[in-house]
């Protein structure tokens, strides 16, 4: 069946995925993750293992604002809250923790 539909012009990737939709159909479950299994690499990226350290490869450096007040939190806000929102993580997210904005 593969040589066939490669002279077709297709994929080795869309041969598996048609086998796996063929016996998903029949619910034959085993042999659709047996193939679905060969072909995930081909459409997920792996995720690569990153580890972060801070300083010269040390440990990452914490504070504990547990037990801060609430005018030392919105000092704090003032000061770090231009750099995290500079950062792009938080996708026009503008408000702090503490806020009305669903957060938690």
């Amino acid at each position: 069946m593969a040589d066939r539909e490669s002279q077709n012009g297709v994929t080795p990737l869309e041969v598996m995925l048609k086998a796996m939709r063929q016996h998903a159909d029949k619910k034959d479950w085993d042999a659709a993750a047996s193939i679905a299994k060969d072909a995930a690499p081909y459409m997920h990226a792996k995720l690569a293992s990153v580890q972060h350290s801070g300083p010269k490869g040390g440990p990452i450096q914490t504070v504990d604002l547990t037990n801060v007040s609430e005018e030392q939190l919105n000092a704090l806000e003032a000061i770090f809250g231009p750099l995290a929102g500079a950062s792009g993580d938080d996708e026009g997210y503008q408000g702090g923790e503490g806020e009305e904005s669903g957060v938690s």
